[in-house]
């Protein structure tokens, strides 16, 4: 929408786990050589957690990517909230299989051929499983139980669990003590520190084709703190401040911007000062359900002055031409 604007050939902010915008920080780094080196070394089961909007299925997809398919093939489990029988049958679907026996004996007398027919052909078989914190007890152990598919050296089903961190808190549980045993590696990915938060705002400008992304360095330290450096929020903050930015016609970023943004997201925002000192958060109104401070670099006042404004689709309107007339509240 704004992209013309601000002359990016495609959105940088979007949602979206697109490899191309990857931000390798130390850990993703890390973490990506050591997906390779499990797949490919065929070590068995790993894991990597991270909490929510850390950029886990964005490294996934990059890793998946860049695996060369004559030597590699998946299956991947987007949604892991299947019971025992129906997620072996969603691995057996996902390799390509159309003709699935209803008998689990079968299933797995057909999928244990197709590990080993690849094996003899020297190709890696990959079981990938997203959002594995999701997954079941039941459905665990039918994981654990595949991962005994093995030769003498090596295994045949490498599985990759994906999740947030409440998949190590469950794997760490004294029920899951066999399957934690069969583990050959964990990872984890943090959040960004709070330096890189705009080494990453800009790797994902340059990358839609920008230059220099429209934001002052007091607004990105802004961002970096209300964010507490998750990729996803920063994402939304920076689309949605954008967004704001082009209504006004602004050729930058301004913390009002950023304020509306975290309105409109519900979404806590400090106050920021000018002289430097760190940013203090200001403690809501208890009876708000989603608190949202107003973000400035003067005060507040400039902002509460501005509260009353038309909304930000009725400040587009004439921009987009996408309808002719907005009601506003």
């Amino acid at each position: 929408m704004y992209n013309a604007f601000f002359g990016l050939r495609q959105s940088p902010f979007n949602l979206t786990p697109d490899p191309s915008f990857l931000y390798l920080t130390a850990p993703h780094r890390e973490a990506l050589a050591g997906l390779s080196y499990a797949i490919l070394g065929r070590k068995g089961i790993f894991v990597l957690t991270g909490d929510a909007g850390t950029g886990k299925t964005t490294l996934l997809m990059s890793a998946m990517q860049h695996l060369p398919e004559s030597r590699v093939q998946c299956s991947v489990i987007m949604n892991p909230t299947l019971s025992a029988a129906e997620f072996l049958e969603a691995t057996l679907i996902d390799f390509g299989f159309h003709d699935i026996p209803t008998s689990k004996a079968r299933r797995i007398s057909v999928l244990q051929e197709f590990l080993w027919k690849a094996h003899d052909t020297r190709r890696t078989s990959v079981l990938i499983v997203d959002e594995a914190h999701k997954l079941s007890l039941e459905a665990l152990e039918e994981i654990r139980l595949l991962g005994n598919f093995e030769s003498a050296e090596e295994k045949l089903l490498q599985i990759v669990l994906v999740g947030q961190n409440e998949l190590d808190q469950a794997l760490n549980g004294e029920h899951l003590r066999q399957f934690r045993q069969r583990i050959a590696l964990r990872m984890q990915i943090e959040p960004l520190p709070a330096g890189e938060v705009a080494l990453y705002i800009q790797h994902r400008w340059t990358t839609a084709g920008g230059a220099n992304a429209p934001f002052s360095a007091q607004v990105l330290a802004g961002i970096g703190q209300i964010s507490q450096g998750i990729p996803r929020l920063i994402n939304s903050l920076c689309d949605n401040s954008l967004m704001e930015a082009f209504a006004d016609g602004s050729a930058t970023v301004e913390a009002r911007h950023v304020a509306a943004a975290c309105r409109d997201l519900h979404v806590a925002a400090p106050v920021l000062e000018t002289t430097g000192a760190p940013p203090a958060p200001v403690p809501a109104p208890i009876e708000e359900p989603f608190p949202v401070v107003a973000l400035e670099l003067r005060t507040l006042e400039r902002y509460n002055k501005e509260a009353s404004r038309r909304t930000l689709l009725g400040r587009l309107r004439n921009k987009l031409g996408l309808v002719q007339r907005i009601e506003t509240a």
